[in-house]
C-alpha cells in the first residue's frame, strides 16, 4: 500500500526572538494529536505454528505472527513478526510467560531472548516460557531501510571528532536527506513502527500464547515499550521490570528537554572515567595523568590522520567518540580496558575504539532513528533546532560535538532528522502513562547511567500509579545481572510478586577489573543486546 506523507510548513520566526522564548517553547513541547473518537474492531488473534528456528539447537522454537500493519484498519494489510519461545523447564510448576524485550530501538528481540536465556536463574527458566520477538521494522520482522550501507559508510567516515565550521548545517542537511530516504525506501512501513503499535502487537502475542496476563522484562528502550503496554493494557500485567527506564512524557512529548539530559549524562559518565584515569594513571595507562587533554588531542590527531582499518575504512576522532559512547555503558569494571584501548588508539594500534560502524550497525541505526521519529514530536522550527542542538553540544564538551553534530546515528542526534520527519505518526502513543489499575511495576534506575539518566527512572516511578523504584548506585547502563543485590530482588519479584522495600538502594557494582582477570572480549557491535551473566 502507498502511505500518505505530510510535510509540515515551517513558520517564519523573526531573528530578534529571544532564545529564552525559544527554549521555553521546546520545553513545553507540542500538543498531542486529538484522540480518535471511534474504537476500531478488535484485530484477529494470530495463530502461532511453532517449529524449529532457522538456526536450531538451543531449545528455542520459532513461529510467525501476522499482525495488522495499521491498527486503525485491523482487517487490512498485515505484517509478519518473528517470535521465539523456550518452554518452561518445569512444566508442572509453570507460572506463565516472561517476555524479554531488548533495548535500541533496533535490536533483535529474538536474539535477545536466545542470547540471554542462560544468564537467567534456573528458578525463572523453570517457571516461565521465555519469549522474545523481533518488533515491527526490526530484522526478521520487516527491516527498515533509510540510508543504505554505502550512504551510511560515506557519512560516518567523513564525520570528525572535532567538527569544524558548518557542522551544524551539515547535520541538518544529513537529517533531511535521511528522512527523505526513509520515505522513499520504507514509506509503507515507517508510519506504523511506533511504540503504541508495538505494544498492541505484544498484546496480540499474549492472546496467541493463551495467557490472561504476562510477565515482562524490558531494558532501555524496552522499558518504554513496557510502559506503553502497561498504559494500554494495565489489567494484562502480571509483573513488569523496566530497567534503565525512560521518562515517557519527556521522551515522547518534550524531546529537546529529554535530549539535553541524555547529552549531559553521557558526557558526565565519560568525564568520571577520565577523572578515574587521572587518579589511577598506572592502572588506566592513558594520558600520563592528564587524560582529558590527551583525549582531546587524540580526537584531533585521528581527524588529521585517520587510522586505515583492515576493511580499508578510516577510523577518525568521530569513530573514537562513537565507540566510547556505547562502551562506556559497561560501567566501572571495563574502565581499565577503555584506558588500554585509548592507549592503543594513541599508538595507532588495533583497538576496539577504532572500529567503524558496520553494515549490521547501519541496520540498527536505521531502525533506531526511524522508530524514535515515529514516537517523538519535535517542534519543526529551524531556528529552534539550531539553537538547542548547539546548546546541547556545548553542555557536553567531550562527546557532544562529534555525536550531536554528526550524521544520523544514535539517540543524542535525532533532532536534526525528527524535526524534519515527513511521515504521519499514527502508531505513536498519545495517552496517559499512569497505567491505572495495573499490578505493581518495578523500575530499575542506575545512578551513573550514561544512556538513560537516573532521574528518568525516578520520573517514571512517580508517573505510574503502581511504580516502585529500585536504585543501583553505580556507573553503567541498566542494572539487572550487574548487581547480585538487584538481581536477587528482581528474580524474587518475578517469581513471587514480592516487591523490594521502598527506597532500597543496591551498591555492589563490580569495581574496575585488571585486564588479566577478564575472560570475555569487549563487544564493539552495539547491535548485540544481551542480559549479562551475573558475576
Amino acid at each position: 500500500m502507498q502511505t500518505r506523507f505530510t510535510h509540515t510548513p515551517r513558520k517564519r520566526v523573526g531573528w530578534g526572538m529571544s532564545l529564552v522564548l525559544i527554549a521555553v517553547t521546546a520545553l513545553l513541547g507540542t500538543s498531542p494529536g486529538a484522540a480518535t473518537a471511534t474504537t476500531p474492531a478488535a484485530p484477529s488473534v494470530p495463530v502461532l505454528s511453532w517449529g524449529p528456528c532457522a538456526d536450531p539447537g538451543d531449545g528455542f522454537e520459532c513461529a510467525t505472527a501476522q499482525v495488522p500493519l495499521d491498527y486503525r484498519r485491523p482487517a487490512g494489510p498485515t505484517l509478519p513478526l518473528t517470535v521465539t519461545r523456550h518452554r518452561a523447564a518445569d512444566p508442572a510448576h509453570r507460572t506463565g510467560v516472561l517476555v524479554l524485550h531488548p533495548g535500541g530501538p533496533g535490536n533483535s528481540g529474538v536474539n535477545f531472548a536466545r542470547d540471554s536465556y542462560d544468564a537467567l536463574p534456573a528458578a525463572l527458566r523453570d517457571a516461565f516460557d521465555i519469549v522474545g520477538y523481533d518488533m515491527r521494522g526490526v530484522a526478521r520482522s520487516g527491516q527498515v531501510e533509510c540510508w543504505n550501507d554505502t550512504e551510511y559508510s560515506a557519512a560516518v567516515d567523513a564525520a570528525r571528532g572535532v567538527p569544524g565550521p558548518g557542522a551544524l548545517r551539515d547535520a541538518v542537511r544529513h537529517g533531511l536527506d535521511f528522512a527523505n530516504a526513509c520515505r522513499e525506501r520504507s514509506g509503507d512501513l515507517v508510519p506504523f513502527i511506533g511504540t503504541a503499535s508495538n505494544a498492541k502487537d505484544m498484546d496480540l502475542l499474549r492472546q496467541a500464547l493463551g495467557e490472561e496476563t504476562l510477565s515482562f522484562y524490558g531494558r532501555s528502550f524496552g522499558s518504554y515499550v513496557g510502559t506503553v503496554y502497561a498504559a494500554q493494557f494495565p489489567r494484562r500485567v502480571r509483573a513488569m521490570v523496566l530497567d534503565g527506564a525512560y521518562d515517557p512524557r519527556h521522551y515522547a512529548d518534550v524531546p529537546y528537554a529529554y535530549d539535553a539530559k541524555q547529552f549531559v549524562a553521557l558526557d558526565a559518565a565519560v568525564g568520571r572515567f577520565l577523572d578515574w584515569c587521572a587518579q589511577n594513571a598506572t592502572t588506566c595507562g592513558f594520558g600520563d595523568g592528564h587524560p582529558r587533554q590527551a583525549f582531546e588531542q587524540l580526537k584531533r590527531a585521528l581527524d588529521a590522520d585517520p587510522v586505515i582499518t583492515a576493511s580499508g575504512r578510516p577510523a577518525t576522532g568521530y569513530t573514537l567518540a562513537y565507540r566510547l559512547m556505547f562502551n562506556i555503558n559497561s560501567g566501572k569494571e571495563i574502565w581499565p580496558y577503555l584506558g588500554e584501548a585509548l592507549r592503543a588508539a594513541q599508538a595507532r594500534q588495533g583497538s576496539f575504539l577504532l572500529s567503524p560502524p558496520s553494515p549490521a550497525s547501519f541496520d540498527f541505526l536505521n531502525v533506531n532513528m526511524a522508530v524514535e521519529c515515529a514516537d517523538r514530536v519535535y517542534p519543526t522550527n529551524p531556528l529552534l533546532l539550531s539553537a538547542l542542538v548547539i546548546a546541547h553540544v556545548a553542555a557536553a564538551p567531550l562527546l557532544g560535538p562529534p555525536i550531536g553534530l554528526g550524521p544520523p546515528t544514535y539517540d543524542h542526534n535525532h533532532a536534526p532528522t525528527c524535526a524534519q520527519w515527513p511521515a504521519e505518526r499514527p502508531s505513536r502513543f498519545e495517552g496517559s502513562y499512569r497505567a491505572a489499575g495495573s499490578a505493581p511495576i518495578l523500575i530499575l534506575g542506575t545512578t551513573g547511567d550514561p544512556d538513560t539518566p537516573y532521574q528518568d527512572a525516578r520520573a517514571l516511578a512517580a508517573t505510574l500509579d503502581n511504580g516502585r523504584l529500585l536504585t543501583f548506585d553505580a556507573e553503567g547502563h541498566t542494572a539487572y545481572n550487574r548487581s547480585a543485590c538487584v538481581s536477587a530482588l528482581v528474580n524474587d519479584y518475578l517469581a513471587t510478586l514480592a516487591l523490594p522495600a521502598r527506597g532500597t538502594v543496591c551498591s555492589d557494582e563490580t569495581p574496575p577489573q585488571p585486564p588479566a582477570l577478564r575472560t570475555e572480549r569487549i563487544e564493539v557491535d552495539e547491535t548485540r543486546d544481551v542480559i549479562p551473566a551475573l558475576r
